[in-house]
């Protein structure tokens, strides 16, 4: 009776507070109040009750299907409205989620220059991308390849997310372009804010050191390219003209699927976008949890692999499917998108050292620090 009473007083307690925290930052996000209205009122069947976030890809969709379980725990799974808005809440937001997808580099930024410590990262990555399909120029423009972007002006309609911050480092690793060998222009509008949510105010830190300015407002990326204001674009989704095949605007790296995969066998880097996040008190005070959260991702995963390899070339839309997938494993591995601490030790050391290269943190950071211990446990089988 006593247990269920002091559970019942948190819970009043956690929601008045959130309510005050709410009052305090301002009206919610659209994201917040959905999150707000669709996680439900479950009580506790002798575990924790985990709220949690993310986008539905495949590979994470067993979650929202309750297709997969966590060990010790109840969950409710609510899809993202993006990832500028899952970082939003998270830094300077009301925290509703007790596990949460979130960019890896702002979450860099938020601990190093913030001091942010209210969530620790799991090795979990949801979202991995190569970059050198996101970097796009004028078809009749200067530019033929990448050494041709020094000097030149580059748009974006961000500048320290995650994607941008790898496409700066990869250009300056393999082709020896420094983010001061160019002019940023910021896009006052973005085209894939539907997809990507609102920018967060750490997909927005600008260094002092680089030639940066505002673009001309109303206009989104690809009118800067389209008008001449800029020579190339560098964008995490894909700018809006170029979804709708307009032939002025194409991709730099013309065979970017070849060229990506030279760069992963010359470096062994498949890019972390995005990591899970954990409430730092909920790890803390249940160690556990960690390994049980690690492994419900990791056999979300598995079970996306099954699906490609048994009837993902017949559900899919795409004519080649099963032929993609299976070069990709003879190119990468059978577990291409390997989570764990290990696993990933050379990719994550290559984030931190570019955001400490490129002045977005102001002191370099060991990638050990951002994930909660002990993290030698979160391996896969």
């Amino acid at each position: 009776m006593n247990k269920n009473h002091n559970s019942q007083n948190s819970r009043r307690k956690f929601i008045k507070k959130t309510a005050l925290g709410s009052a305090m930052i301002g009206s919610l996000s659209s994201f917040d109040l959905l999150a707000e209205t669709q996680v439900k009122k479950v009580e506790n069947l002798g575990g924790l009750h985990l709220k949690m976030t993310g986008y539905d890809y495949q590979r994470v969709k067993p979650f929202f299907d309750q297709k997969v379980g966590i060990k010790d725990c109840t969950f409710e799974m609510v899809k993202s409205g993006g990832i500028g808005d899952m970082n939003t809440n998270v830094f300077n937001g009301p925290q509703t989620f007790d596990v949460t997808e979130i960019g890896i580099l702002p979450f860099i930024i938020a601990y190093v220059n913030d001091e942010f410590r209210d969530y620790k990262l799991l090795p979990i990555f949801p979202l991995r991308m190569f970059r050198h399909k996101s970097i796009f120029i004028h078809a009749d423009g200067p530019i033929k390849r990448p050494e041709d972007l020094k000097g030149k002006r580059i748009g974006t309609p961000g500048y320290s997310s995650s994607s941008l911050t790898w496409i700066r480092g990869m250009l300056q690793d393999e082709y020896g372009i420094s983010p001061n060998d160019v002019q940023w222009v910021i896009a006052n509008k973005d085209s894939s804010a539907d997809v990507s949510g609102k920018r967060s105010a750490q997909e927005q830190v600008f260094p002092k050191e680089i030639s940066i300015r505002n673009g001309t407002p109303g206009k989104d990326e690809s009118d800067l390219l389209l008008s001449g204001e800029v020579d190339a674009l560098f964008h995490a989704a894909q700018p809006k003209e170029f979804i709708m095949g307009n032939p002025k605007i194409v991709r730099l790296f013309k065979n970017s699927k070849k060229s990506e995969q030279e760069y992963f066998l010359k470096t062994g880097i498949f890019p972390i976008m995005h990591a899970v996040a954990v409430k730092s008190e909920l790890l803390n005070n249940n160690p556990w949890l960690a390994k049980s959260i690690f492994d419900a991702y990791a056999k979300a995963k598995k079970m996306d692999y099954q699906h490609m390899m048994k009837l993902g070339w017949a559900y899919d839309t795409l004519p080649w499917y099963g032929q993609e997938f299976e070069e990709t494993k003879s190119v990468m591995g059978k577990n291409f998108y390997s989570y764990g601490y290990e696993n990933n030790r050379n990719v994550l050391e290559t984030i931190c050292r570019y955001a400490f290269e490129q002045g977005l943190i102001k002191g370099q950071i060991s990638f050990e620090d951002l994930f909660f211990k002990p993290s030698s446990v979160l391996s896969e089988k």
